[in-house]
């Protein structure tokens, strides 16, 4: 009863996934048949599975979108790959903490008494590989789903496959024989994830397991094992690719070609079996060593749901009320954290604010450095570029101007042609108002000056009266100007 009932569980998760389709609010899920796609994406996930390295997440969703595409042809295919993205999310059980399946069943102890277990596995897990990357991998569980048996011995039902391989391709039932063989290649990788295991519990801590006695004799037996294998399967391999080359019939020429496939990986994944098993005693002297000079762990981590809930939800009430208090009395630490509550909230957002003073402090009076004098031109540059540039009746040009300022000093020819810049297209607004009696004023004339210091064009400079004559309202009140002949007017 117990092995049914743990053979049923293990195909739950896949009988929830066609319960559950018609929630989806993204597809019309209906047309999917969505535990025939995860027996897909297991199927893939187990045959691209080694001792290194699993199945890649992007790669199976690839690999398994063409069956699912098959379901619903007149879908999108980004429809597709999404449903099979889906179905992987679910097997791997994608939101749960420890990201595993339970079921509770029933079994009678020896008095007779029915008690309720639980049962937890998981179908598909990931791991990290040898170089660092996270790959999917098959637990024993989803590979018994796919073989339709549940804790059966890896090493006799692989004797028994092969067995029973050999008679169908010596019967010429080739059909059948794919089968068998498939079932064979499932048995070599679960008994390669039992070996794996083993080898990683040994690198997590050597004491877990039993390297005096039970891991020898399951060395030596799988030694033994993958010898016989490899002769098996030599032979079996021998058998089909005589039986494909001397076949005329083209169907039964295929299906011995995809049995030599078959049986070659099964050889391979053997090869790395008996690579890993010779390896095993080199590992287990290595993490002895490590595990040994490493150090006692700083501090023991506990765990909650094996050393404190499983057994106190055993015990009645009284016993198991001493020890839970013991035990959240000590988590619980020497202050409990003040809870946060509706007063307490409008309280801390209601109290006025601290006055500035009192946080920032006295404000040291900072020391500043006299400023230094940058000025290019002196007033006595100033001085002289006014001597120069008051054309009063008459005007200038710039390049006789710059070579007589230049003869005084070069910087007061910098200063004229500044000025004779400025002077071009005047502020007269601003002239205006700040009572200016003349201004400078600067035209081009359609020349250019070169010159080894200057360039550009020649301006002919001259200096303008600003009228500051207004007139007035018959009011008495000044009447504004004209915009029209602003510039004309005011500049004679």
């Amino acid at each position: 009863m117990t092995r049914r009932m743990k053979a049923l569980a293990c195909t739950a998760p896949l009988h929830d996934l066609d319960a559950r389709k018609g929630m989806l609010d993204w597809v019309d899920a209906g047309v999917y048949q969505m535990a025939e796609i995860a027996l897909h994406m297991i199927d893939k996930v187990t045959i691209a599975m080694d001792f290194d390295s699993g199945a890649d997440h992007e790669r199976m969703i690839n690999k398994v979108t063409p069956f699912v595409a098959a379901q619903a042809p007149g879908r999108p295919n980004t429809e597709h790959a999404r449903v099979a993205g889906w179905v992987l999310d679910n097997l791997l059980n994608v939101g749960t903490v420890d990201r595993g399946f339970r079921r509770v069943y029933g079994e009678l102890d020896e008095g007779g008494t029915y008690r309720r277990r639980a049962f937890d596995f998981k179908l598909l897990v990931e791991r990290a590989g040898t170089d660092g990357q996270v790959y999917l991998r098959a637990t024993d569980e989803a590979i018994n789903v796919l073989v339709g048996a549940l804790d059966t011995d890896v090493e006799s039902a692989q004797v028994a496959a092969e067995l029973k391989l050999e008679h169908l391709i010596s019967s010429g039932r080739l059909a059948e024989a794919k089968l068998a063989a498939e079932q064979a290649r499932y048995r070599t990788v679960q008994f390669g994830e039992t070996l794996r295991g083993r080898l990683d519990a040994t690198r997590r801590d050597v004491r877990a397991v039993d390297w005096e006695r039970e891991i020898p004799e399951l060395l030596d037996s799988a030694l033994r094992h993958v010898e016989a294998r490899f002769r098996a399967e030599s032979a079996i391999l021998r058998d089909i690719t005589a039986a494909r080359d001397d076949t005329e019939d083209g169907e039964q020429k295929r299906r011995a070609a995809e049995l030599v496939d078959i049986v070659g990986d099964c050889i391979r994944r053997h090869t790395q079996l008996q690579a890993r098993l010779q390896s095993a005693g080199a590992v287990f002297r290595a993490e002895q060593d490590r595990q040994q000079f490493s150090g006692p762990a700083k501090r023991a981590a506990i765990d909650l749901y094996g050393q404190l809930l499983t057994p106190i939800l055993e015990q009645p009430v009284g016993t198991a009320a001493r020890p839970l208090e013991a035990y959240f009395r000590a988590a619980a630490g020497i202050r409990p954290p003040t809870a946060t509550s509706l007063p307490s909230l409008v309280s801390l957002l209601l109290r006025p604010a601290p006055e500035r003073a009192k946080v920032v402090g006295e404000i040291p009076e900072p020391q500043l450095a006299p400023s230094e004098d940058s000025e290019r031109f002196s007033e006595e540059h100033w001085r002289m570029a006014d001597e120069l540039l008051d054309l009063p009746e008459v005007g200038r040009e710039l390049s006789g101007l710059l070579a007589e300022a230049a003869e005084r000093d070069p910087d007061l020819a910098r200063l004229v042609a500044l000025r004779a810049v400025h002077a071009y297209s005047p502020e007269v607004g601003a002239a205006v108002r700040s009572g200016q009696g003349r201004m400078l004023v600067a035209v081009a004339t359609g020349r250019t000056i070169e010159t080894e210091v200057y360039g550009g064009d020649e301006l002919l400079l001259t200096s303008a009266e600003i009228s500051s004559e207004t007139g007035t309202a018959e009011d008495g009140t000044a009447a504004p100007a004209d915009d029209g002949a602003s510039q004309e007017e005011v500049l004679r």
